[in-house]
């Protein structure tokens, strides 16, 4: 197993990568948008979140320079050694970052651009390849270690393209990689059962947070099914943050609504890794309060009326977050 007895908490670059994210309040997070600054953010949050034991690192092709990020921050790390299965890093293919660097792209246009095709996987794995290595096989010498498809639906139809699966087998067998897939809007539940169906995946990525929680019972079978789990979005790009359930319970159990927001999906019988978001490094160390609090919260039922007292239909939640303003 890939991710197995790693900490629960991961970082993904999604919102450090690139000057432009959907996440509330970004703009009082982080003032300068500079290549440099924006390097120089993602260290101070690399080195705070694997100061308070994160192991497991997410980007994306179309996360800006998320991966150049990342290769320069462990080329700095004296301490570790590549392919020893101490970090684990993992990539998407399958969106391209279209924005130039900017966060507002002129006219409205968009800041990614989805393209499933076999042509599309052939360049940004070989984009990824040249930026993070080689693979994390026996003997690999590198931290990459997983290759997902980016948003996989039903409706872009990769999942149905034998060529591109074919060829993700390929480079799973060329560079020890593991396969997996990210999910997206309301149908993830019904995306993941036809992905287990493929049988070529290793991990799955799915949206899962107090509010949305729709994908609850394919995860478990997912994991039963023998994949592994990691959940993105577990804070709602911080709208579950403005919860006023969340926030009183938050209160009365003398924790951080963010630690506890993380802490309620930790506790999830899927198992997963559980993705920070963060943009500081405080934001980091809070959110890795979560793994020790997730296990102080098991059995007292906080964390079971939390997810009653939260949840909303999947539809609502995805509307909501399409009209979340790149900021």
């Amino acid at each position: 197993m890939l991710l197995k007895g790693l900490p629960r908490i991961g970082l993904g670059l999604a919102a450090l990568g690139r000057p432009g994210y959907i996440n509330l309040d970004r703009t009082a997070q982080i003032a300068e948008r500079s290549e440099e600054a924006m390097q120089q953010r993602a260290f101070e949050v690399l080195d705070a979140a694997y100061a308070a034991g994160v192991r497991y690192f997410d980007c994306a092709r179309s996360y800006g320079l998320s991966e150049v990020f990342m290769r320069n921050w462990l080329a700095e790390q004296q301490q570790l050694v590549p392919g020893d299965g101490q970090i684990v890093v993992g990539s998407k293919w399958g969106y391209r970052y279209t924005a130039n660097w900017q966060v507002e792209v002129p006219g409205g246009g968009a800041h990614e651009v989805k393209d499933h095709s076999l042509e599309h996987l052939n360049a940004q794995s070989a984009e990824t390849l040249a930026t993070l290595g080689g693979g994390g096989g026996s003997g690999g010498n590198s931290y990459l270690k997983l290759l997902q498809i980016h948003s996989a639906t039903l409706e872009s139809g990769v999942l149905e393209d034998k060529a591109v699966l074919s060829r993700m087998a390929e480079l799973r067998d060329a560079h020890g990689w593991r396969l997996g897939l990210s999910l997206s809007g309301v149908a993830q539940g019904e995306t993941l059962r036809r992905a287990l169906e493929t049988g070529i995946f290793d991990t799955v990525q799915a949206t899962y947070n107090c509010m949305e929680q729709s994908a609850g019972q394919d995860l478990l079978a997912a994991k039963e099914a023998g994949l592994e789990v990691i959940v993105k979005e577990a804070m709602a790009n911080g709208r579950v943050l403005r919860s006023p359930p969340l926030l009183a319970a938050a209160e009365r159990l003398g924790c951080a609504p963010d630690a506890l927001a993380l802490a309620a999906v930790v506790q999830q019988p899927f198992e997963p890794i559980v993705l920070s978001g963060a943009v500081t490094p405080s934001q980091a160390e809070s959110n890795c309060e979560a793994m020790a609090l997730a296990e102080s919260l098991r059995g007292i039922g906080e964390v079971e009326a939390l997810m009653e007292a939260l949840v909303v239909a999947p539809e609502a939640y995805w509307q909501e977050r399409s009209e979340l303003t790149w900021n």
